[in-house]
C-alpha cells in the first residue's frame, strides 16, 4: 500500500515537473514573440527534447528570415539609389492617389516633399485641372503634357503606368528643351517658307508681265529684270547658308585645322568690309598682334565676315565700325565694334537662332538672310569659343568672339 501511495506521488512530481516546464517554456515562447524585434540570439534555450528542438527551429526559420529581409532591404536600398538617379521623376501612388514614395526628381518637377508630403493625396498639392481630370479617367495609354506654374517655363510630360495590387507609378518628365525644338522648328519652317515665297512671288509676277504679247515697254522690262535678278540672288543666299549651317551640323564633318596668321585674315576683311560700306562709313582696324590661330580658315573667315557685314549694314552712313584682335589673360578676342543702331538687351539671348529678327522689315531691307549669327554660333562651337554681345537700342553694338588658350599660337 505504501509502494503505491510512493508510485502515485513520484509520477505525479514528474508530471508537475513536466506541466511546469512547459508553462516555464511557452511563457518564455510568449514573451519573446512580444518583443519588438524577433533577434535569434535573444531565443529561449529550450535544452533539450521538444522544446530544444522547437527553439532550434524556430532560430533556423529567424535567421533564413532574417537574411530574406537583409536582402530585400538591400535590393530596396538599391531600387531606391538607382530610381533616385534617374532623370526622369518617379511616384509611388496607392489605389486612392496617396502618395508613398518618390524620387527628387519628382520632388523638384512635382513641387512636393517626401517627409511632409507621404500619405498625402497627390491632388491636393499638384493642384490643377487638367492633371485632376487625367487621374480620374485612369486612361494610361497617353502622357499628359503639363506646364508647372510653380516653375517657370517648366513643361512635363506625366505618365501613369499600373503594377502591382492597384499601385500606380506617376513618372514625369522634363520636355521643356524638347518642345522648344519644336517651336523653333516649326518657326524655321514658317520662316523659311515666307523667306522663299517673297522672292518666288516676285519673279513669277514679272515673268507674267513679261509673257504678255502687249507687253513693249522697254524701260519696265529692264526693272523687271532687276528686280527678278535680286530676289534670285537673295534666294541663293538663303540656299547657301542653309547648306552651310547643314555641313556645320553634320557629326562627320570634320574641323579641319591648320594654323591661321590672324593679321593677314583681318587684313582681307577690312578690305571687304570697306568694299561692303562703299565710303558711307568710317572703318577702322586696330593693330594686330603677330599671332597665328589654330581652326579652319574657311568657316572662321566665314563667321568674322558675317559679323562684320552685319555692323556695316546696320549702322547709318558716317558712322564707324571697328575690327581688332587682341591677347587677354591668354585668350585671343577678335571684336566688331559698330556705332549703329543697337539691339535691346531683351532680344540678345535669341539673336543666334535661325531666323529671329528684331525687326524682320528692317533685316530684309539690308538683304540679310537670318542665318548669319547661327552660322556664326556654330562655327565658334566647333572651335571652342565664345560669343558675346554687347548693345543697347541707339548706342551701337559690340560683337565679341572669345577663343581657349590652347587654339592661340605665337609667331617666332
Amino acid at each position: 500500500m505504501f509502494g503505491a501511495v510512493f508510485a502515485l506521488i513520484f509520477y505525479s512530481s514528474v508530471l508537475l515537473f513536466v506541466v511546469i516546464r512547459h508553462i516555464r517554456h511557452r511563457d518564455e515562447l510568449d514573451r519573446w514573440l512580444q518583443t519588438s524585434e524577433l533577434d535569434v540570439s535573444t531565443i529561449p534555450d529550450g535544452g533539450s527534447g521538444t522544446w530544444g528542438d522547437l527553439f532550434a527551429s524556430l532560430a533556423r526559420f529567424v535567421r533564413a528570415h532574417s537574411q530574406s529581409q537583409q536582402r530585400l532591404s538591400l535590393a530596396l536600398q538599391r531600387m531606391q539609389s538607382a530610381t533616385s538617379a534617374m532623370p526622369e521623376g518617379v511616384v509611388i501612388l496607392d489605389d486612392d492617389d496617396r502618395i508613398e514614395w518618390c524620387n527628387p526628381m519628382a520632388e523638384k518637377h512635382l513641387g512636393i516633399t517626401l517627409e511632409v508630403d507621404a500619405e498625402q493625396q497627390i491632388t491636393y498639392l499638384v493642384r490643377d485641372l487638367q492633371f485632376v481630370d487625367y487621374l480620374a479617367a485612369r486612361d494610361y495609354s497617353h502622357p499628359l503634357v503639363l506646364k508647372q506654374s510653380r516653375h517657370h517655363k517648366l513643361i512635363l510630360s506625366l505618365q501613369l503606368v499600373p503594377y502591382g495590387a492597384k499601385q500606380k507609378l506617376l513618372i514625369s518628365r522634363d520636355i521643356t528643351r524638347f518642345e522648344n525644338i519644336e517651336i523653333m522648328r516649326r518657326d524655321f519652317i514658317a520662316n523659311i517658307s515666307h523667306e522663299l515665297r517673297t522672292p518666288l512671288t516676285v519673279i513669277i509676277g514679272f515673268l507674267e508681265t513679261l509673257s504678255e504679247e502687249n507687253n513693249v515697254d522697254a524701260e519696265m522690262n529692264k526693272q523687271a529684270l532687276a528686280l527678278m535678278n535680286d530676289q534670285s540672288m537673295r534666294m541663293l543666299r538663303l540656299i547657301e547658308d542653309l547648306l552651310t549651317l547643314s555641313r556645320l551640323e553634320s557629326t562627320p564633318n570634320l574641323l579641319g585645322e591648320k594654323h591661321i596668321d590672324v593679321q593677314v585674315m583681318l587684313n582681307d576683311l577690312y578690305h571687304e568690309a570697306e568694299s561692303l560700306s562703299a565710303g558711307r562709313h568710317v572703318i577702322k582696324l586696330n593693330s594686330v598682334p603677330e599671332t597665328q590661330l589654330l581652326g579652319n580658315e574657311d568657316e572662321l573667315r566665314s563667321a568674322f565676315g558675317n559679323l562684320v557685314s552685319n555692323a556695316i549694314r546696320y549702322t547709318p552712313d558716317e558712322g564707324e565700325v571697328t575690327l581688332s584682335w587682341q591677347i587677354s589673360n591668354g585668350q585671343g578676342v577678335f571684336s566688331v565694334q559698330d556705332s549703329g543702331i543697337g539691339i535691346d538687351r531683351k532680344h540678345i539671348p535669341r539673336l543666334t537662332e535661325r531666323f529671329y529678327r528684331v525687326d524682320s522689315s528692317r533685316s530684309r531691307e539690308t538683304g540679310g538672310t537670318g542665318l548669319g549669327l547661327a552660322i556664326v554660333k556654330h562655327v565658334l562651337n566647333r572651335h571652342q569659343a565664345q560669343l558675346k554681345i554687347e548693345s543697347k537700342a541707339g548706342g551701337g553694338s559690340c560683337f565679341k568672339v572669345l577663343f581657349p588658350e590652347n587654339r592661340i599660337v605665337s609667331k617666332i
